[in-house]
């Protein structure tokens, strides 16, 4: 079986939850980070819904890819599906990536579905602030997961300006 990547743009980067045997930064075009997916589960619930990142149409995304030996694909999307298609939010896809040493590789993503009930869209910066403040699911307060999101983009030399500027007002 043939090795694959799986791209991370938000806390997969610092909390990937499965064995690599590579990694490097990478630059998915076509896509941007976006704080534009209501939590229900992981970081608010239906009735106080945090926000989590998805990645959204158009721009370019800066994250992490990471090399995945081929023996291990059906664990390691099965373990992905589990974590990231709770409620199907996300679309399963795989999209062209740069990894830093210029190479191209395809790697295995999760892109918001614009249909979906849960996508947020574009919220002006008051209206992020006041949806994470104090929202909290079964993996933890909504803050936490921003500041341990920009902590990890500031390691990758990532500068997010919308991010930053939402954790200056906690």
């Amino acid at each position: 079986m043939q090795d694959f990547w799986v791209f991370g743009y938000g806390s997969l980067m610092w909390r990937p939850g499965f064995e690599v045997i590579g990694s490097s930064p990478a630059t998915m075009p076509g896509m941007h980070r976006s704080l534009c997916i209501y939590s229900w589960v992981h970081r608010g619930t239906k009735q106080r819904p945090g926000l989590v990142l998805g990645l959204d149409a158009g721009g370019s995304c800066r994250g992490m890819a990471f090399k995945i030996a081929g023996e291990k694909r059906s664990e390691v999307v099965d373990y992905l599906r589990a974590r990231e298609l709770v409620t199907n939010v996300y679309r399963e896809v795989e999209r062209p990536v740069k990894l830093e040493s210029g190479a191209q590789v395809f790697a295995l993503t999760y892109v918001v579905d614009r249909h979906h009930p849960q996508y947020a869209g574009k919220l002006p910066d008051q209206a992020l602030a006041r949806q994470v403040r104090g929202a909290i699911g079964q993996s933890g307060k909504n803050e936490e997961y921003i500041l341990n999101t920009v902590t990890h983009l500031r390691e990758l030399g990532i500068h997010d300006a919308r991010l930053e500027k939402l954790v200056a007002e906690f």
